[in-house]
């Protein structure tokens, strides 16, 4: 009885390990098959430096929008090319992206139609603006792009 128990034990151990040695076998040779393939290789080396090219790319263009500006000993991130400083920049920008993103909310909701021109916020594009910020109508570009970005995402539900 102790040795047939022992030789079942024993076998289902032989029978365990041939298994996975199959499987690791079949693996390894299937990977290695991929790595010996040459179109595989150009494929995979196409794809790297195509990745490589877009984040030259990426590196240009954040150094382009991030400029040195000598008159105010800031750096300036004007991706909008409006101008204006920085400040009244980031201002206008919060401040319309907050209402903006109030006013799709309450259109989607009520299932009004996508439309942010007809806001009187966006129209008067004044909230949180302070002479001591600058240009008005430089604000309000700023601030209306600010509504467009936060009522399109207030409205899609984010």
């Amino acid at each position: 009885m102790k040795t047939n128990l022992l030789t079942k034990r024993v076998l289902g151990f032989v029978f365990a390990l041939s298994l996975l040695l199959g499987v690791g076998i079949m693996a390894s040779s299937e990977a290695q098959a991929q790595y010996q393939d040459p179109s595989w290789q150009r494929e995979q080396l196409r794809r790297q430096r195509q990745w490589e090219r877009e984040q030259q790319r990426r590196q240009r263009e954040a150094q382009r929008d991030w400029r040195y500006d000598n008159d105010r000993n800031v750096y300036n991130d004007d991706r909008y090319g409006y101008g204006g400083s920085y400040q009244l920049r980031q201002t206008a920008l919060n401040a319309g992206y907050n209402e903006g993103i109030k006013e799709g909310r309450k259109d989607r909701n009520n299932r009004d139609r996508f439309d942010f021109r007809d806001e009187e916020d966006y129209r008067n594009a004044n909230t949180d603006y302070s002479s001591r910020l600058g240009n008005r109508s430089l604000y309000q570009q700023y601030f209306r792009q600010g509504f467009q970005n936060g009522y399109t995402d207030g409205y899609r539900g984010y």
